[in-house]
């Protein structure tokens, strides 16, 4: 485990905000910003279902001090997806867009692990709506706040951007194994400036 974490397999589900409905026949994910070819990209329900799959299991850190080990996620990898909806060679980072506006940035070096999926289901079952159904970022390296739940879009960006608990105080980057939970933790050159 990271330091300063405990392994908890129980845990009541974090996040700021409603749970959001599903609607499947309004629903949509894109990919946009600074796009290979500059234009964005749209996946129906449908058509995202239809995008190739893979099954991974991964620890989960949450920054308030807890560990779920051993996790078992399926759905789209972060690498299929970037070669389905290619980055311009300036890309240096994504923001991860969830329902009500809510956002996390990650490095695209971050976005690109092997481990990093796009998540329909956990333990082998549709994710719970608390968790993130349909669609969640999982980000096993960093806090969880990073792991965006109801995700709708990636936007490629060619400089950082903090998000949204980024810019209320949280770490830039997020590292789980060197404890990266808050700005004042900061070095020089790990964020934009709040």
């Amino acid at each position: 485990m990271p330091p300063g974490q405990a392994v908890r397999t129980r845990h009541r589900p974090l996040y700021y905000g409603p749970v959001p409905a599903f609607r499947p026949g309004r629903w949509d994910f894109r990919v946009m910003g600074a796009t290979e070819d500059l234009g964005s990209y749209r996946w129906t329900w449908e058509e995202f279902a239809d995008l190739p799959r893979t099954d991974t299991v991964s620890d989960f850190h949450c920054v308030m001090r807890f560990s779920v080990p051993d996790v078992v996620w399926s759905g789209v990898r972060a690498v299929d997806l970037v070669a389905a909806a290619p980055p311009d060679p300036e890309v240096t980072h994504v923001m991860a867009w969830g329902e009500y506006g809510y956002s996390a940035n990650l490095r695209l070096d971050d976005f690109l692990a092997e481990d990093v999926v796009l998540a329909t289901h956990r333990g082998g079952v549709p994710l719970a709506p608390e968790n993130g159904h349909p669609l969640r970022l999982v980000v096993p390296h960093l806090y969880g706040w990073k792991s965006v739940k109801w995700l709708r879009a990636v936007e490629y960006m060619t400089a950082d951007r903090r998000g949204f608990w980024e810019e209320r105080g949280y770490h830039n980057r997020a590292e789980a194994w060197r404890e990266q939970r808050f700005s004042h933790q900061e070095e020089p050159g790990q964020g934009p400036p709040l």
